[in-house]
């Protein structure tokens, strides 16, 4: 099953009673752009959730930079845009897919099957000379009942018990040089988790946007057995995620996503860090 929805399907369904399009836009160094940009336009009939105020919690000591979210206000919140369990959501955004595919995680999370991020980005959607629309869409409220799946969520415990194990893989998902610790622009101590690979979130996307293709995704991830659970982690469980949805497309049926990542990990005293020479 692919968890994408190509850019064609939206523009034939996005108006349906039963679909629910989900604008995601942010950027990390200007919280309100994201917010600012669906605004002045978005793809019509769609609705608006914010990385921080919707799809995170407030930061704790422990936690990492976005934690999960109150699950009761999200799911108010779903309730709110018209989403229960008939309703297929999409979610899009300008970030290579990063802050959609973090929705759809946490949709999945919450029990929502019918799910999926949109293959290409707003841009792409512009491109194509779709219409947008400035216009706030409002919706008749119906009511979403969470079911949470822990199994596709690990922790720092899980994580730590994973460094003893033959039987888990850990996936760092952030940018080579931050992996090997050369660099750190974020957090305060540079580095990976031990035992570690890396595979850079950005190699999911073609030169035009679009997701790659499910035969690159098993390509990609060739040397990780599918036998084993995979944990994927980044900086703050954010630019996992994407990692998370192509593993799936790659045809792996067990993969968690660390939720705190990096962020959290370094925030225990105890934990090890490596880095390459």
């Amino acid at each position: 099953m692919s968890y994408l929805k190509s850019i064609e399907w939206v523009a034939s369904h996005y108006q349906d009673d039963l679909v629910r399009v989900i604008d995601c836009r942010f950027l990390l160094n200007n919280p309100n752009a994201g917010q600012e940009a669906y605004t002045e336009s978005h793809i019509p009939n769609a609705a608006y959730l914010h990385l921080e105020a919707d799809l995170s919690g407030p930061v704790k000591e422990h936690g990492g930079r976005h934690p999960l979210p109150n699950l009761q206000e999200l799911s108010e919140r779903l309730s709110s845009l018209g989403i229960d369990q008939n309703v297929t959501i999409v979610t899009y955004d300008d970030q290579n897919g990063a802050m959609a595919s973090r929705c759809w995680w946490l949709l999945k999370y919450l029990g929502h099957e019918n799910v999926f991020v949109m293959d290409g980005s707003f841009q792409t959607w512009q491109q194509r000379d779709l219409p947008v629309s400035s216009e706030i869409p409002q919706f008749q409220s119906r009511v979403f009942k969470p079911v949470i799946q822990q199994h596709l969520l690990a922790e720092f415990k899980d994580v730590k018990a994973s460094l003893d194990s033959t039987e888990i893989t850990l996936l760092d998902s952030r940018e080579a040089p931050r992996f090997r610790g050369e660099v750190e622009p974020i957090d305060k101590i540079a580095g990976h988790i031990p035992g570690a690979v890396n595979y850079f979130w950005l190699e999911n996307i073609a030169s035009d946007g679009t997701w790659k293709k499910a035969e690159e995704h098993k390509e990609r991830f060739q040397h990780i057995s599918k036998e084993r659970s995979v944990i994927v982690y980044c900086g703050s469980g954010v630019t996992a995620c994407p990692n998370v949805l192509a593993l799936h497309e790659a045809g792996f049926q067990d993969v968690k996503l660390y939720l705190g990542s990096w962020s959290d990990w370094i925030s225990y005293e105890d934990s090890p860090v490596e880095k390459n020479k």
